[in-house]
């Protein structure tokens, strides 16, 4: 045990910062960053010895200093692994983007761009002329702007033609999503009073002509995308709403929610409304998000008849609510994806995934079972393999699930399944599943590394889970 009275074999902060390992993550991370958690580093060395700690030598200092410097630098919006078996995972950022749309991403951020310059005209242009031709050729609407969301498009949507006036919506559509959003506050903030119609259950065509006044300016649609009302139950749908608009001179806007451009059936998966067949089937505005079954970044669009999306230009909000050039370019990629049809599921990570069969993923599950077994079983955690179902996410598709296959780690004696969940999220690169029924669940439907998922409960069967 160290002298408590004697701290002179502990460096100074000087010196240790003239040593080349300390003047290397100097160059790392910055003398500022470096000197504090260096000065820190040994007054608790000072403090621990003093209570009678052994001294510790040179190398155990830097080895501390260089844990500490990592952890203060290590950033919590990293890279991580998606076995929660959700694919777009809202808390996870949802969309993967495609390859083209992160080499388009990467080159707006390196370069000056053509954000708002004519390049023909050498005037000033519009930011949503990058996307307008394409949206409305995918759409068949006749013009498309984009904001940083699709709750912000409902939003300058009805704060551009609702603001003082009635806007009818069904009680069985007065959706509520994550983050407390709910479709009545929107509402409200938008300045458009919330006219209810119908049942929870059952709306009809004679609950929104009875309720049409004169001071009604639109009625509003919604897709009730993360929930579905089963039963006894009744809807109108968008064409036939469209028809009791039109014959009363109001807008009929039809938000969709998380959207999507083509047929999924075709793919195997439930049928969604897409943006085209609201288009056709009357909707003056539809509203979606880029960033769920579209498969891009955060963005939401709003298409329909080019009166109506001029006047939504021509508000205040839509500067305070536009994108950045770096969207607008991954936007563009992704959306000419849906170009060519053919290979847009190999192309796009969100279809890919949801299209995943279930044999590839079951084979990948016998494939990593027994590396992982063997590295868990040490602490007491059994390993097996596992069926599981997947889900969309982002309130798309709420009540269907995908087949999928996983990795089931349940402990032979109780308790200790929260604590190795925790110590998984801690790694650098970290993994995250689902607690469930009394084992951790893995889903592997949206797992591309499986090296790097072995290296990480590598890491953690070595160092120890708590």
């Amino acid at each position: 045990m160290a002298d408590p009275g004697d701290l002179r074999p502990i460096a100074s902060v000087d010196r240790m910062l003239k040593t080349p390992d300390v003047t290397a993550l100097i160059e790392l991370h910055g003398r500022a960053l470096v000197t504090e958690e260096l000065r820190c580093l040994l007054s608790e060395i000072r403090q621990a010895v003093r209570d009678g700690d052994a001294m510790p030598n040179e190398g155990d200092v830097f080895a501390s200093l260089l844990s500490r410097l990592d952890y203060r630098s290590r950033s919590n919006l990293r890279p991580l692994f998606n076995l929660t078996g959700t694919v777009l995972h809202t808390n996870l950022g949802r969309a993967l983007l495609a390859e083209e749309a992160i080499a388009a991403a990467v080159d707006a951020m390196r370069e000056a761009a053509a954000l708002e310059l004519d390049l023909d005209t050498g005037r000033r242009g519009e930011r949503d002329g990058h996307l307008r031709a394409l949206v409305c050729e995918l759409t068949g609407a006749e013009d498309a702007t984009v904001v940083n969301n699709n709750a912000a498009a409902v939003l300058i949507a009805l704060a551009t033609f609702g603001e003082g006036r009635e806007a009818i919506v069904s009680r069985g559509e007065l959706i509520e999503i994550g983050g407390a959003f709910r479709m009545p506050d929107i509402m409200e903030r938008a300045g458009a009073r919330l006219v209810e119609v119908g049942t929870t259950n059952r709306t009809h065509a004679r609950d929104y002509r009875k309720a049409i006044r004169a001071d009604t300016a639109l009625i509003l649609k919604v897709h009730t995308s993360n929930y579905r009302i089963e039963g006894f139950t009744a809807e109108v749908a968008g064409a036939e709403l469209a028809a009791i608009a039109h014959e009363a001179g109001v807008v009929l806007l039809n938000d969709l929610g998380s959207g999507t451009l083509v047929d999924l059936s075709r793919y195997g998966l439930a049928g969604e409304p897409t943006v085209r067949d609201a288009v056709a089937g009357g909707a003056d505005l539809v509203t979606f998000s880029g960033d769920k079954l579209l498969g891009g970044p955060q963005a939401g669009f709003i298409v329909g008849r080019k009166e109506l999306i001029a006047e939504i230009n021509r508000n205040p909000l839509k500067r305070a609510l536009r994108l950045d050039k770096i969207r607008i370019a991954a936007l563009a990629a992704t959306l000419a994806l849906y170009r060519d049809p053919d290979r847009l599921a190999e192309r796009l990570p969100t279809l890919k995934m949801l299209t995943r069969p279930e044999e590839d993923i079951r084979q990948q599950a016998e494939r990593l079972k027994p590396n992982i077994a063997k590295l868990l079983e040490r602490h007491g955690f059994a390993v097996e393999t596992c069926r599981c179902r997947s889900q969309i996410g982002s309130g798309a598709l709420p009540v269907d699930t995908i087949p999928s296959a996983g990795l089931r780690i349940h402990r032979k004696n109780s308790g200790g399944l929260e604590k190795l969940a925790a110590r998984l999220r801690t790694l650098r690169r970290p993994i995250i599943g689902r607690l469930n029924d009394g084992a951790l669940i893995l889903d592997l439907r949206c797992l591309g590394d499986e090296v790097g998922l072995l290296e990480g409960i590598t890491q953690v069967a070595t160092d120890g889970l708590w």
